[in-house]
């Protein structure tokens, strides 16, 4: 176990450093990091280095391309982007048809300007935003280039709009939803995540903590 890295199955509900600790528990190790947070609402694919050497190589799979199947509630807004924070229902003039969401979901490709939410790790002043958003301090985070390689409609039945999204690094999805919302004039928020795949980690080969706690 020692000097490895895993990719576990994060279930919905713990925070992506509750399951450091689960692992910490279970491996007697205290040297345990992981390669790019998943949100406590969000469940899938978390890349976690056991040891000292397998930590340092981390940074390598938080480079690595992601892959994402989210779920986005038009209609309805929230302070954090998504079902966490205090929601409110948006006024909608017109609900927009599937030809309208396809060609707004399209502009999304590629190398896109995105403001993370004002909940998130991202540090002002060397204080995290969401410390700040939680007091009720303003929040200005500055928008940053990042990439989204694939990004593709699932289903869309009002209200409710099921993507793929296969991004580069520092992407949050919980903007992705609030931007694909404020372009469509309805609002929205992130109902469900997954992630599916971290670089060449996936899913499929991905370990429950259970196992490791039987094995």
């Amino acid at each position: 176990m020692m000097n490895k890295i895993l990719a576990i199955y994060k279930p919905k509900g713990p925070t992506s450093h509750d399951i450091i600790n689960q692992l910490r528990k279970i491996t007697g190790i205290k040297k345990i990091g992981h390669a790019g947070t998943l949100d406590p609402l969000a469940r899938g694919v978390l890349v976690v280095g056991i040891g000292r050497e397998a930590t340092k190589r981390l940074n390598n799979v938080v480079q690595k391309e992601k892959e994402y199947i989210a779920t986005i509630k038009l209609g309805e807004e929230s302070t954090t982007d998504d079902q966490e924070g205090a929601k409110k229902k948006t006024k909608v003039a017109k609900k927009p048809m599937l030809a309208e969401v396809k060609k707004t979901v399209s502009r999304f490709k590629g190398e896109i300007s995105q403001r993370p939410p004002d909940y998130s790790a991202v540090k002002i002043k060397g204080k995290k935003a969401y410390q700040l958003a939680r007091k009720g301090e303003k929040v200005n985070l500055a928008s940053r280039k990042v990439e989204i390689k694939e990004i593709e409609i699932l289903q869309y039945q009002w209200p409710y709009l099921r993507l793929r999204a296969v991004t580069g690094p520092g992407v949050y999805i919980r903007s992705l939803a609030r931007d694909i919302g404020s372009k469509l004039q309805t609002g929205a928020l992130l109902a469900d995540l997954e992630r599916t795949r971290v670089g060449s980690f996936t899913k499929e080969k991905s370990i429950q903590l259970e196992e490791l706690k039987n094995g």
